[in-house]
């Protein structure tokens, strides 16, 4: 009786629930959606190609539903490039919205790359690592424009090459916003001392070393600099930092900037012009956040290093504390005592420290030679 007065209850309050919604939710919400047919088509097409249908139905199922799709055609396509079976299944696997690309769209985008590209090979290495750049094809005069605008600055086509394949979308806003960038980027190197003959290579470097750079409005390169000027840098300091931070001077806020130049005046204790060469020396305490900064400096002194000592390496800070330790622990085994010496046999790289102790560990292992001491004999 419980049971059947529950069940009774229960219905009740579910057709009260009904009355309340309104009819677009309750059409939609109580009604399981109707899942689309899959395009049995492009679904052999694929399975013909080995591409691990499973995996695209797990994660771009939306695509095995669309009415058109050119999978044989995007398949010749590639293979002309000269992907053999594997690569081309990968691709699809990777990416296959490529396969609805309208093949007249995906030839122009080839011809386009290629332009751009030393050989068919290099082309089809980059789609294999980027295909979602390459199979987007909506911005194709975008992309045409701004190939055109960065070919007349004489930049090579390998640096072109790798900013469409990593920063598509730099390429397909209007060329006009890329060339303010450029622009800005070139009358800031003009302006802190740079030659027009070593421009295009100044450029290049920036590019190469951030290709999402062309992303960043022009305001923010301004912003970055004025903030940088008032700190008190000279303009050959401004073009070392510049030059240093590459192309992240751009992503850094003037607030954020500060905030870790006021932890690290007082950290270290230093003077304004004692901060100025400790951030030329370390210019990523600009863009570290002040609870990075403050874990890090707390874990060197825990480890019982002075703050004189990262005053005069401050780009130990670049370490975490975790690789300092191990270097500190690494170093003190051949009989090196970093709270006494220079801290600047622990930074740099894994390669370069692995030559410090190395050299250390030589010369423990060496004998001295005493020119005085007599030969032994035989005997001896």
């Amino acid at each position: 009786m419980m049971l059947r007065v529950t069940s009774a209850s229960l219905c009740a309050s579910c057709q009260r629930m009904r009355l309340l919604l309104p009819p677009s939710v309750s059409a939609s919400s109580l009604t399981p959606p109707i899942k689309r047919q899959e395009n049995q088509r492009t679904v052999s097409s694929l399975y013909e190609l080995s591409v691990d249908i499973r995996k695209v139905r797990k994660f771009k199922g939306w695509v095995l539903s669309e009415r058109t799709a050119y999978v044989s055609e995007t398949a010749d396509l590639l293979r002309d490039m000269g992907a053999d079976a594997t690569v081309i299944a990968r691709i699809l696997e990777t990416h296959p919205e490529a396969i609805l690309c309208r093949p007249e769209e995906v030839t122009a985008q080839r011809d386009l790359w290629e332009s751009v590209c030393s050989s068919k090979r290099t082309l089809l290495n980059i789609i294999e690592k980027f295909p979602a750049s390459f199979f987007s094809v909506n911005h194709h005069s975008n992309q045409r424009d701004n190939i055109h605008y960065l070919q007349s600055l004489q930049l090579c086509k390998r640096i072109i090459s790798k900013l469409m394949a990593s920063a598509p979308h730099s390429f397909s806003q209007p060329v006009e916003s890329n060339k303010e960038v450029i622009n800005t980027l070139r009358e800031t190197y003009l302006d802190l001392g740079g030659d027009e003959v070593n421009l295009r290579i100044w450029l290049q470097k920036l590019l190469t070393q951030n290709p999402h750079i062309l992303l960043r409005p022009a305001e923010a390169w301004r912003d970055s600099l004025s903030f940088l000027r008032e700190q008190g840098f000279t303009t050959e300091e401004l073009l070392s930092l510049v030059s240093s931070l590459r192309a992240s001077i751009a992503e850094l806020k003037p607030e954020s900037m500060q905030q870790a130049l006021d932890y690290t005046e007082g950290a270290l204790d230093c003077s304004k012009d004692e901060l100025k060469k400790v951030v030329i020396r370390c210019p990523a305490i600009l863009y570290y956040s002040v609870a990075m900064l403050a874990g890090r400096f707390q874990g060197l002194m825990d480890a019982g290093v002075s703050t004189q000592q990262v005053k005069e390496s401050p780009n130990v800070l670049e370490l975490t504390t975790q690789i300092v330790l191990y270097r500190i622990q690494k170093l003190a085994s051949y009989g090196y005592d970093v709270r006494s010496g220079t801290l600047d046999l622990i930074v740099g790289t894994k390669k370069d420290f692995e030559m410090t102790y190395t050299k250390l560990n030589l010369r423990q292992q060496r004998p001295l030679f005493n020119p005085v001491a007599p030969p032994r004999s035989v005997e001896d």
